[in-house]
């Protein structure tokens, strides 16, 4: 998803776009500068990795950054940069170094906690990311004692080298070095090592990493993005199952990967850091219950302040202060459902006012972030009025409105798959994304592009009738299908019209219309999508060949227009029975 920065708080980006051209500029001046310029190593020694990174922060306009001035005029600036950089590239001799994987050297990506000589990965997608230049080197891997459950429970890790995944396995021993390359001559390589399963299961600790450099600082953090997402939410964020073969596949780590959930894939598409607390079967009100019974042990709440993690020597407080975002996503209450659907009446109100609770306590803990609350990937639709009505308690109480929901679709298992214990598929976990991107961007006041996104989602069933005709309707609130017999099919195709509307549109976008109809076979059915001054966009001609026929057709637009209309005519046939399933107008580019 390409996004656009249009609101406030973001007019920075374009200030340090600018700023980057002028980096990019400066740079090329003084490598010129340096072919007829003597100049040492020794110029800038002593410095180091958080030199490097706090000097780029400061020329980039971050409240973060240092500022430096290397090389004596008097003024900070790219020059500055440039010698740093050239002093720190070599030492002149090879030779083996061990580097901690502390802040100073190593990017953290959600809730880190350096301590034990080790940056634990608590989280899900929690991550270690670095720049590191050498002949060779090699990252060490620890468990926190959780390498010592069952198979099924062992966390899940992969370590990442330039973008291809070099090592996807289960932490089974305490303690492991992991080869990240090896060779005869130099080389700069990108490194993550990322936590793919969740904080219930253990955590994964990067300890030193081995280098062999000329370089007086051979491991750099990765750069920083310039917004920043929380995702607060249960096991479908944990990517809980996404690999599973089928819904009969019981749980296991080896088929939880966050890089697979909707929060890593629409932090992929904002391009934004981001930070989740997650955990299977938790909610707010009450954990998973099968019973009814309330399951106060596994809340979101209880660890929303801590890093997250149960074991003694990483059970430490978060400071949010010290870690701030730009958006918190809340995905909950798919397991509070157990308990709130025994007693609603009663029930609902306690949820209500718990849910409202923690709103505030991300609020004050987060007090320039927008929130985006969302439900319903899994079912559990009926708590989603519950969900709005804590929201509007808590604008009303705090005064807040950079806060907004949405309706999350029920997966459709049947056409997307399905994964363990009937968790969302990849392919569900990728249209979520999408819609998780799409929702941020918007209340963040960036113009998304709407890539993935089905722009016939908030579109209304209508039918409309002239004299000569006669038909029922019926629209099934379960799996939004929306049904038409004809008694008298009238005078022509005009006689009966089904519309679909609005459909946002966007200019010079290519999207695709599929959907599934049942018709009387060989009923032919022309369906055309208009634009809001009745200028045709798209159109076919459906054919009926029995029960829920696939259809599938794509289009470009050349202008656009956010209430264009999808009809179907079915006027001219009498007894014709029509219905559409799943109708999705997607952008694809």
């Amino acid at each position: 998803m390409k996004i656009k920065p249009t609101h406030n708080r973001y007019r920075d980006n374009c200030r340090e776009e600018n700023m980057k051209n002028k980096l990019t500029s400066s740079i090329v001046s003084v490598i010129a500068a340096f072919a007829v310029t003597a100049y040492t190593s020794s110029a800038a020694a002593g410095y180091t990795a958080k030199d490097l990174n706090g000097l780029s922060d400061f020329l980039l306009g971050n409240t973060v950054g240092m500022s430096e001035d290397v090389n004596g005029d008097g003024v900070c600036d790219a020059f500055d940069l440039v010698y740093l950089r050239m002093a720190m590239q070599s030492t002149g001799e090879f030779t083996e170094q061990s580097v901690a994987a502390s802040e100073e050297n190593v990017k953290y990506t959600g809730r880190v906690l350096y301590t034990n000589d080790a940056a634990w990965l608590i989280h899900s997608g929690c991550a270690a990311e670095f720049k590191v230049t050498g002949k060779s080197a090699s990252v060490t891997i620890k468990g926190d004692g959780s390498e010592s459950n069952s198979e099924k429970n062992r966390p899940r890790y992969a370590v990442i080298v330039d973008g291809e995944i070099i090592l996807d396995e289960l932490l089974s021993v305490k303690e492991k070095s992991v080869e990240l390359f090896s060779g005869d001559t130099n080389r700069t390589a990108t490194v993550k090592v990322i936590h793919l399963s969740e904080a219930n299961n253990g955590s994964v600790g990067v300890g030193a990493i081995n280098v062999v450099s000329d370089s007086s600082a051979p491991v750099v953090p990765a750069q920083k993005k310039n917004i920043s997402v929380e995702f607060i939410g249960d096991s479908i964020t944990c990517a809980y199952g996404v690999e599973g073969k089928d819904q009969y596949e019981n749980f296991s780590t080896s088929t939880e990967n966050f890089m697979k959930s909707y929060a890593y894939l629409a932090a992929e598409l904002l391009d934004a850091d981001y930070s989740a607390v997650c955990f299977s079967g938790y909610g707010t009100t009450s954990g998973y219950t099968s019973d009814g019974k309330k399951n106060a042990a596994s809340l979101v709440p209880d660890m929303y302040d801590s890093y997250g993690s149960n074991v003694p020597f990483l059970k430490q407080a978060w400071d949010h202060q010290e870690h701030p975002v730009d958006a918190v996503f809340i995905n909950l209450g798919t397991n509070d459902s157990g308990y709130v659907s025994k007693d609603p009446d009663t029930r609902s109100e306690e949820y209500i006012d718990e849910y409202e609770e923690f709103l505030g306590d991300v609020y004050n803990s987060n007090p320039d972030a927008v929130i985006v609350c969302t439900v319903g990937i899994m079912g559990c639709e009926e708590m989603y009025p519950y969900i709005q009505e804590a929201v509007r308690r808590f604008t009303v109480k705090y005064h807040y409105d950079n806060i907004h929901t949405y309706l999350s679709p029920t997966h459709n298992y049947q056409e997307d798959g399905i994964g363990s214990d009937w968790h969302p598929s990849e392919v569900t976990q990728q249209k979520n994304a999408y819609l998780a991107a799409y929702h941020i961007s918007k209340a963040l006041g960036i113009e998304p592009d709407e890539i993935g996104i089905n722009s016939a989602s908030e579109g209304t069933f209508a039918t409309s009738v002239d004299s000569s005709a006669n038909m029922s309707e019926y629209l099934n609130d379960w799996d939004k299908s929306y049904h038409v017999t004809t008694v008298s099919g009238g005078t022509s195709k005009d006689s009966i019209i089904t519309t679909l509307s609005p459909v946002r549109l966007k200019k010079d976008a290519t999207y695709r219309i599929k959907f599934s109809a049942s018709a009387d076979s060989g009923a032919e059915i022309p369906l055309s999508l208009t634009d809001s001054d009745g200028k045709v966009v798209f159109s076919d001609t459906f054919t009926g060949s029995g029960d829920k026929t696939p259809y599938s057709a794509e289009f470009t637009t050349d202008a656009a227009d956010p209430e264009a209309v999808l009809s179907f005519k079915l006027g001219g046939i009498d007894s014709l029975r029509f219905s559409v399933y799943n109708m999705e107008i997607t952008r694809i580019k």
